[in-house]
């Protein structure tokens, strides 16, 4: 089933995480409130026009996949390729982040400022619903963290890995995703991620863990013209 993860957006949006999506037959985006991500049934002609109803003026949409003209009504921000990869590893042999704490709904707006200064990747306050999520507190402030978001029936993705800077250096975000690992593979799932081609720091810990790489994709962010 690594063949989803040449679309993994689109199946994801009409699959386990359908009720976080908004949209039709050929383009879904996640809903207001979620990482502004969308998808398209057609990556290689994506039907902009029957996403366009359910954006906003001003938003902004992470895309997969497409390197296409931009059509009228919409333009190109940022473009960019990144690596997705998968985790080709054995199970982690114990959970090393034991005293993380879990988060919920109430700490969105740690997790959402914290996101902000590290830029981890599309992001919003309803993102910690899409799955599990961890991270390290010191006093009341959230300094490290790292969940899931998209997903298939058998992948799953690991996302939003931050760490606040005057916090790195101590291995949180490394025993946050082995915690996440372990977790899904206890569930039967294939761990994967995604990584932007200039971190190659990240890439570089992602591959010493177990990742591989299994391609690598365009990025674009589009907002309507």
């Amino acid at each position: 089933m690594l063949n989803f993860l040449d679309n993994i957006v689109w199946h994801s949006l009409t699959g386990p995480q359908a009720k976080f999506s908004a949209g039709g037959d050929d383009a879904r985006r996640y809903a207001r409130g979620f990482s502004p991500i969308v998808g398209f049934a057609d990556q290689s002609h994506p039907n902009l026009d029957a996403l366009r109803p359910h954006c906003d003026e001003g938003e902004h949409f992470y895309c997969d996949g497409w390197s296409g003209m931009v059509p009228s009504g919409w333009r190109l921000d940022a473009e960019t390729t990144m690596y997705k990869m998968v985790w080709a590893a054995p199970m982690p042999a114990k959970d090393e982040a034991a005293d993380a704490m879990r988060l919920s709904s109430e700490h969105a707006t740690q997790a959402v400022e914290l996101a902000q200064i590290t830029r981890p990747g599309p992001f919003g306050p309803r993102t910690p619903e899409l799955g599990e999520y961890f991270g390290y507190f010191k006093g009341s402030r959230l300094v490290a963290m790292a969940g899931e978001r998209m997903a298939t029936q058998s992948l799953r993705e690991i996302s939003g890995v931050c760490t606040h800077p005057d916090h790195r250096g101590r291995g949180y975000a490394r025993k946050l995703m082995l915690k996440l690992i372990r977790r899904q593979l206890q569930r039967g799932e294939t761990p994967f991620l995604h990584v932007m081609r200039d971190n190659t720091t990240a890439r570089t810990l992602y591959e010493r863990m177990g990742f591989r790489v299994y391609r690598e994709s365009v990025v674009r962010v589009i907002a309507p013209a």
